[in-house]
Parts: structure tokens; sequence; C-alpha cells
């Protein structure tokens, strides 16, 4: 049997408007066309799950039930729009912490791939920041780096495979590259 490929998607600026350190669920907001956009990567047949670090807790900022609300909130609004996530993994933790989940690091990857049982290698990364794109780099797979929220800003600084507007044209990206390959 086949195994099913996932796209690793960062949360804030990719999925949802960066709010820097959005710590109240109701600014919970879709970034244009990313519901779409999700919807047509769960049609292609891939699964969908969110690699965030949300430093916020760590630093005192909020706390994990706030964190929680926030991502029920967001699946409430996915849910809404005809998208299921298939799992949201985070990291709470500050980069002062060296721990091994925060990105780049893999370890949430590796968790994911674990309880999803995918091949981490055979995934597409798609975030707007530099550590989304050496997280792909690190799990050897296919980068793409949307100019919604910091990518614009650091397109200049990463070497992604794609550079693309937003998350639509990411999952176009990804259809012709599924489409070519099979």
């Amino acid at each position: 049997m086949k195994r099913k490929r996932f796209v690793l998607l960062d949360r804030d600026g990719t999925i949802i408007v960066e709010k820097n350190y959005l710590s109240d669920p109701n600014g919970v907001e879709l970034i244009p066309h990313a519901a779409p956009a999700l919807r047509k990567l769960k049609e292609l047949g891939l699964g969908l799950i969110v690699i965030s670090n949300q430093a916020g807790v760590g630093r005192g900022y909020f706390n994990l039930k706030t964190l929680e609300a926030i991502h029920q909130r967001l699946k409430k609004i996915l849910k809404n729009e005809g998208v299921d996530l298939d799992g949201i993994y985070f990291c709470p933790h500050t980069p002062e912490n060296d721990c091994s989940c925060r990105k780049p690091k893999i370890g949430l990857v590796e968790k994911a791939a674990n309880e999803h049982n995918f091949d981490p290698k055979l995934c597409f990364v798609v975030g707007d920041k530099k550590v989304d794109i050496d997280l792909g780099k690190n799990i050897g797979t296919t980068t793409i780096l949307v100019r919604t929220g910091y990518g614009k800003q650091v397109e200049k600084e990463v070497t992604p495979d794609y550079t693309v507007n937003n998350l639509l044209a990411a999952a176009e990206i990804i259809k012709n590259k599924l489409t070519s390959s099979s």
C-alpha cells in the first residue's frame, strides 16, 4: 500500500494572518485564499499537518490552555471551510531552550511522521520564514516560501525550491509536482 504524502505547513503568516504572539482565539484570521488552497491539497489526497514554533508559551505571553483554544478556533474556522487538518504540532519553547522540537530542528516532524506513518522526505514544507525553509532542507524535502506573513521580508535570505505569493499558489506548485511525477 502506498503511504500518504503530507504537506507540512507553518501556521502564522502561512495559514493565518501574522499577529506577533497571537494570544487571543478571536484573533485567528485566515489569510485570503488559504482555505481554498488547503481544500485543493486535501482533494489531491495529501495530509495536512501544521508545524509551528510557539515561543510565546515559553516566554509567558500565554499558556498552553490559550494555545489549545487558538488551535480549536483555527480547526473550527477551517472545518467551516471544508478543511480538516490531520494534526497540529507545536514547540512551546524559546530559542534559548535549544530543544529538539523547535524549527528548524526536525523533532516535531519525526513525531508527526511516527504518528501518521509518512516519509518526511516525500513531504512538502510550506512557510513564510527562514526556519520553515531550513526545516524542509533538514528533512531533505521540497520547500516553498510564501510571500505572506514574513515571506517578502526574508525572500532574499533563503533559497527555497519555490517562492510564491500565497498558499493557493503553493498548492498549484504541489499539484503540478504530483501530476508530473505520477
